[in-house]
């Protein structure tokens, strides 16, 4: 198969100056679907910027085996639109792995697998600019447009010409950052012991294995996948492996059929009409959705300690959640000291290691910078976020708005729109919400129902009506709740 060429697509030949349809900032999966999905329609005018060389999807925590927590189908297009060219099997078709990944018989695909689906995409998708940094956005409240200064990159990351470009709408996809909690800060800028995000574990990882005592923080998959690749890859009976995480317990993640119905367009919608006070306490109880340990991992785990005491003994890895580190220091230029405190028994502790993988999480990169020229325009909630609407947009002002102008934002609407927000397998939906919303038709019809879970009281009405309910519509006739009567 050969991928579609940039003469596909009669809006790719805009003029300078002419205000683009779309600009999107930032190439991670999330525009990169929003490109993809955008690729076909009509005379509609994008472009996106990423300031990285190429497309990167989590170097360092490409792990041998490591597999992406969705189904194959929750790539970038499919479940918007299963005929697109920029699909994962269409990947598989263009390497001729089709037959051997029918036999593989695999419904998730490891994460290197999906990180070089991704750049197929990326290098054959027309409109893609690498090596450009978005510095300011602006709007021009004369020509009714944003205005958007980036710099070009070379391939040292330094800076080769200034540009300027204009559009009507923008999409913020940015992305997320490595998160290092501020005890652990000052060591990890400190060169001489290891003491490193897990975002470039497999950068250190040679380090890490001569390492004589390496400690894992974090109890989530990426904390289990390190603690794993440690553990199969340091001699039996000298393991010396701390692995600590601060929730109550090293917990599987919740996979159930139902539970999964967490991450559909249904319970999306259903979050974003809460109030923001209820959806701040959901966000923070639903963690075990997509914050614990895979049961396939857990099980691999459970698998390597068991098998290191066939000899007897015990191995030498120490397993300890609910833990919190206070406060860390170093022990001469060698060792690093970690001072602990155990949540549920009160106890405080010392720990002395060698170097440390901190699998702590990622945090959203704050939108202030990149739209510090939009900040008079922009409404924020209580907790000062950026108010985002039902379709993924900022709320702006309406000397905005009002003239047809919107930004969009991808993966950094968690507190409005749920934990389905970085979720992979709704990358495909939101895109395709977007470039309805930005369109103004429906080039991607969306599904109005995609959950057996009603959440709430207020029940949709059926995709596939009765006859009788049919007939009952077209009378003005509707079912609705009977409102409960306390005591009853």
């Amino acid at each position: 198969m050969t991928p579609p060429t940039p003469a596909d697509n009669p809006a790719a030949t805009s003029t300078p100056d002419a205000p683009h349809d779309l600009v999107g900032i930032g190439i991670g999966p999330c525009n990169l679907s929003l490109a993809a999905l955008a690729h076909p329609i009509p005379d509609l005018d994008t472009v996106f910027y990423e300031q990285h060389p190429r497309f990167d999807w989590h170097p360092g925590l490409l792990i041998d085996g490591a597999t992406v927590q969705v189904p194959f189908l929750a790539d970038l297009v499919t479940l918007a639109d299963p005929a697109s060219p920029w699909s994962f099997l269409s990947y598989l078709k263009s390497r001729d792995r089709l037959f051997p990944f029918y036999f593989a018989e695999r419904f998730h695909i490891q994460r290197a697998e999906y990180d070089a689906y991704c750049r197929w995409v990326s290098q054959n998708l027309p409109r893609l600019h690498f090596g450009h940094q978005v510095d300011a956005v602006r709007w021009n409240p004369e020509r009714d447009v944003f205005e958007i200064d980036f710099t070009q990159l070379d391939t040292d990351g330094e800076a080769e010409a200034l540009g300027r470009t204009y559009t009507r709408n923008v999409v913020l996809g940015i992305g997320s950052e490595p998160y290092i909690p501020e005890p652990l800060k000052p060591l990890v800028e400190a060169p001489t012991v290891p003491v490193l995000h897990a975002a470039d574990y497999l950068t250190h990882r040679d380090r890490l294995l001569t390492a004589e005592h390496v400690t894992v923080i974090g109890s989530g998959q990426t904390g289990a996948e390190i603690f794993l690749d440690l553990l199969r890859h340091r001699p039996a009976g000298r393991e010396k492996i701390h692995w600590l995480g601060r929730t109550e317990a090293f917990a599987p993640m919740e996979y159930s059929k139902l539970g999964l119905e967490h991450f559909t367009p249904d319970h999306t919608r259903y979050f974003h009409a809460l109030t923001e006070p209820v959806r701040d306490r959901l966000v923070a109880a639903q963690w075990q959705l997509h914050k614990g340990i895979g049961a396939d991992t857990i099980a691999a785990i459970h698998d390597e300690l068991y098998r290191r005491t066939l000899h007897g003994g015990w191995p030498e890895a120490v397993l300890t959640p609910g833990v919190r580190v206070r406060t860390a220091g170093r022990v001469a230029t060698t060792k690093v000291e970690l001072h602990l405190e155990h949540t549920q028994q009160g106890s405080r502790s010392r720990l002395t290691t060698d170097a440390v993988v901190l699998a702590t999480g990622y945090r959203d990169r704050p939108l202030d910078r990149i739209l510090a020229g939009l900040d008079p325009y922009l409404r924020r909630d209580n907790a000062e976020r950026p108010r985002i609407d039902e379709q993924f947009r900022l709320d702006l002002d309406p000397a905005i708005t009002g003239s047809g102008s919107h930004v969009y934002v991808q993966n950094a609407e968690l507190h409005t729109h749920g934990v389905g927000t970085p979720d992979l397998g709704l990358v495909a939906w939101r895109s395709a919400a977007i470039l309805n919303s930005l369109t103004g038709r429906a080039p991607y019809p969306q599904p109005t129902r995609t959950a057996f879970t009603t959440f709430g009281l207020e029940q949709p009405l059926p995709a596939v009506p009765t006859p009788r309910q049919s007939q009952e519509r077209e009378k003005g006739q509707h079912h609705v709740l009977t409102p409960l009567v306390d005591g009853i």
